[in-house]
């Protein structure tokens, strides 16, 4: 299969497509689209950078479609971000260098971990967070580590992101997905920088890629809004549950 047919560029996009619903719901989009494209002929790196680019798309046009839906809190967002930017600097600076067989293993134990979180009454973690003796100074090197996971790894920072921001701050899911989006699209950055600077980047994948990506954004986001957090979590739940029993299976 040539990597410039329209059959390629077809199934890509509709698996961006639902890759970008699972990353502004949940997360572990980037779990469906790597392996598809090592699996269409990729090399590794070159499908984890191809990958780079259309997150950042998506992360843009999330951001957007959050505004337009009158959902941001660009203050906060930005505080959040930059929070993570200098673990996103040094992360992407190993991105390049990961070994997929460490890389799974660490997934799926992340994904474990976020899952048996997810099985207490969200009204304890909140009043846990609300009363958390360590939280502001816990905020600044958890999300440092946030960061560098997303510029490293990438794959499932969403679930990441989203356990830390519940545990560490008083939000419903709905304002930590509007967060999250703009935290991901500020620390992708340095590693879309370090993926084009290497020469790991299949521009024709990275487009595709990119189209479905933003569609399945703009439906997700307004499911979001409309269905509210019940959604999420469902959502959320089930990917998680999905991910971490495909890579332990690996």
């Amino acid at each position: 299969m040539s990597f410039s047919d329209p059959v390629t560029f077809i199934i890509l996009a509709v698996v961006g497509a639902v890759a970008g619903f699972l990353n502004v719901l949940a997360g572990g989009g980037s779990a469906l689209t790597i392996p598809l494209m090592i699996f269409l002929g990729y090399d590794a790196t070159v499908a984890n950078g191809s990958n780079r680019i259309a997150i950042q798309v998506e992360a843009l046009s999330a951001v957007a479609a959050f505004k337009k839906q009158k959902h941001s809190d660009f203050p906060m967002s930005l505080k959040l971000s930059l929070m993570t930017l200098p673990g996103g600097i040094l992360g992407a600076f190993y991105a390049v260098k990961i070994d997929d067989a460490l890389f799974t293993k660490i997934l799926a134990v992340v994904m474990v971990l976020i899952i048996i979180t997810l099985m207490f009454p969200k009204a304890e973690l909140v009043e846990h967070a609300k009363n958390h003796k360590w939280k502001n100074w816990l905020s600044w090197p958890v999300m440092f580590a946030v960061g560098f996971y997303g510029g490293f790894i990438q794959a499932g920072v969403g679930f990441v992101i989203m356990s830390v921001l519940l545990h560490l701050y008083n939000m419903d899911l709905v304002k930590i997905n509007m967060h999250k989006v703009f935290i991901v699209m500020v620390f992708t950055v340095p590693a879309v920088i370090m993926f084009i600077w290497t020469d790991n980047v299949d521009w024709f994948a990275a487009v595709a890629l990119s189209v479905g990506m933003v569609f399945g954004t703009w439906v997700a986001v307004k499911m979001a809004i409309e269905k509210g957090e019940k959604l999420v979590r469902i959502v959320l739940g089930v990917s998680l549950l999905i991910i971490a029993g495909k890579l332990f299976l690996m």
